[in-house]
C-alpha cells in the first residue's frame, strides 16, 4: 500500500496521530476508537505496509510506532502544490529601504518656500 491510500483513511490518520506521541500497544489503540481490535490490527498493518508504522513484538504483545520518513513523499507533493510567495521578503526589505531613502531625498530638497505653498 502506498503512503497516500494509507493516509486516505481518517481513523488510520487518527492512529498515526496517537502513534506521532508514542509507542502503543493494539489493545491500548482499540480502547481508544469505536472500533474492534482486529478492525484496529488491519488498519495497522495496512500502515505497516505503506512503511508508516513500525512493530516490535514484545513477548506476547506487539508494539507499534510512528516511522515519519515515508512522509518526505507527501511533503514533497505539498511543496510543489503550495505556491511560493509572490514576492521575497528580502525584495520587499529592499523596497522599504528604497521608500524611506526616497522619501528623506524629497525632505531634504524642498525649500522653506515650498514648503509654505504645500501647507
Amino acid at each position: 500500500m502506498d503512503v497516500f491510500a494509507a493516509l486516505a483513511d481518517p481513523l488510520r490518520r487518527d492512529l498515526l496521530r496517537r502513534l506521532s506521541h508514542g509507542p502503543a500497544r493494539v489493545v491500548d489503540l482499540a480502547a481508544e476508537h469505536p472500533v474492534s481490535r482486529p478492525a484496529i490490527s488491519r488498519h495497522l498493518r495496512r500502515l505497516a505496509e505503506a512503511g508508516l508504522v513500525g512493530v516490535t513484538d514484545v513477548g506476547r504483545e506487539r508494539h507499534y510506532r510512528f516511522e515519519p520518513a515515508p512522509l518526505v513523499q507527501v511533503n514533497r507533493l505539498l511543496e510543489q502544490l503550495t505556491p511560493g510567495p509572490p514576492v521575497l521578503e528580502s525584495a520587499l526589505d529592499a523596497l522599504e529601504t528604497e521608500v524611506r531613502r526616497t522619501t528623506r531625498e524629497r525632505r531634504t530638497t524642498r525649500t522653506p518656500a515650498t514648503r509654505k505653498d504645500t501647507a
